[in-house]
């Protein structure tokens, strides 16, 4: 399961692409140069239980890290996620 990225400077988005089928997701905007807010989730009922959910949130904690970002988990899923890890705090804003 390769978790793919996309970022245009203002708004990204990390997903999970299958037979060239996006069967998962999630978005994030830019909200100043040090911040990102992560918006909305969503993952393919036929992936669930699979944690797909929480790969998506990893890769954007992976990439917060790299940028020297935090991240506002708006999204009551990755909200949750962000509670339950908190090896991720470092990140949050």
């Amino acid at each position: 399961m390769t978790i793919q990225h996309k970022d245009n400077g203002k708004k990204g988005e990390f997903y999970l692409e299958i037979n060239s089928n996006k069967m998962a997701s999630m978005t994030y905007s830019y909200a100043g140069d040090d911040k990102i807010i992560i918006d909305h989730t969503e993952v393919d009922p036929s992936l669930k239980g699979q944690g797909v959910g929480y790969k998506l949130v990893e890769a954007s904690v992976v990439f917060a890290r790299e940028q020297g970002l935090k991240i506002m988990p708006l999204c009551p899923f990755a909200n949750a996620v962000f509670k339950k890890k908190t090896e991720y705090k470092d990140v949050l804003y």
